[in-house]
């Protein structure tokens, strides 16, 4: 729980999708081939986390590191998915990058983000995969472009069933989306934003959830709870998956809308149904 966030994929999507392997040698000295979790970080921030329950039930663990990250508490996020990530949970790795990549709670340091993406797609996460796929296919400031390790993960990623992996790889150059993630690698956020708004607001579902996910991380705009919903339920209400899944995280936790647990849990089935596979992970737990 999508810039990864940016992305849909990246969070925790953030949003769907997305591993880095920024060539091997980039992070070797964090993480080695096989190699158990990166160590984890510590504060005296976090409330009292019950990790035993967490790890026995890694999905619905998983469920409430997001649910923090929602809610802007990070430091109690990054325990959740470190403790995950220590079993070899591979959605709390991507998760993890995305707090490296993006600053939040913890310094900004790619690299560290990278050798979690990178792990988080040895370990079966399909949002490492896709963030790995576009990492490498765009190239940002620290990481040089690499078309053929891009086009490598995105292919997995497209084969896997992900729209966006695939309009990477139709050369869709003019795409809009495409367009966000390439000003992103600039570092043009602002332009980013632009781009987003303007498709969110001629009714591109995807932007719409994308820009959600904006507001909620605070990422080239003011953190916005309210501005997430918004865009969360205009997403959702036009079909998109992703936003019904995090429309039910916000009535689950009070963050961004008011506590409602029916609307919560009408709208987890909702994206389930539209083959959302957190959703359907976390149905499966019940």
């Amino acid at each position: 729980m999508t810039s990864p966030l940016l992305t849909g994929q990246h969070v925790l999507r953030l949003t769907g999708s997305n591993c880095r392997l920024a060539a091997v040698f980039l992070f070797a000295c964090c993480v080695t081939a096989g190699a158990g979790a990166l160590p984890a970080t510590t504060d005296g921030d976090a409330d009292e986390i019950d990790l035993t329950e967490i790890v026995r039930r890694p999905t619905i663990g998983n469920y409430r590191g997001y649910a923090e990250f929602k809610m802007a508490r990070y430091a109690q996020a990054r325990r959740i998915w470190e403790a995950l990530d220590a079993k070899d949970f591979g959605e709390a790795a991507f998760n993890l990058g995305v707090l490296y990549e993006d600053g939040l709670g913890v310094r900004k340091d790619i690299p560290r983000a990278l050798a979690y993406y990178r792990r988080g797609a040895d370990n079966g996460s399909p949002k490492a995969v896709f963030r790995l796929g576009i990492v490498y296919w765009l190239g940002t400031a620290d990481i040089p472009r690499n078309e053929a390790q891009g086009r490598h993960y995105l292919e997995l990623a497209a084969a896997a069933g992900d729209l966006e992996a695939a309009q990477y790889l139709n050369a869709a150059s003019t795409e809009t989306l495409v367009g966000v993630d390439r000003a992103l690698a600039q570092g043009q956020a602002a332009e980013a934003i632009g781009l987003l708004k303007a498709a969110a607001q001629q009714g591109n579902r995807r932007a719409q959830t994308r820009l959600g996910w904006a507001y909620e991380a605070g990422r080239g705009v003011e953190r916005d709870l309210a501005q997430a919903a918004v865009w969360f339920s205009k997403a959702a209400t036009a079909g998109d998956g992703e936003a019904m899944y995090a429309l039910a995280v916000m009535y689950a936790t009070g963050a961004g809308q008011t506590k409602d647990p029916a609307a919560a849990d009408a709208w987890l089935h909702k994206s389930a149904a539209t083959g959302y596979a957190p959703a359907m992970e976390d149905l499966k737990t019940r």
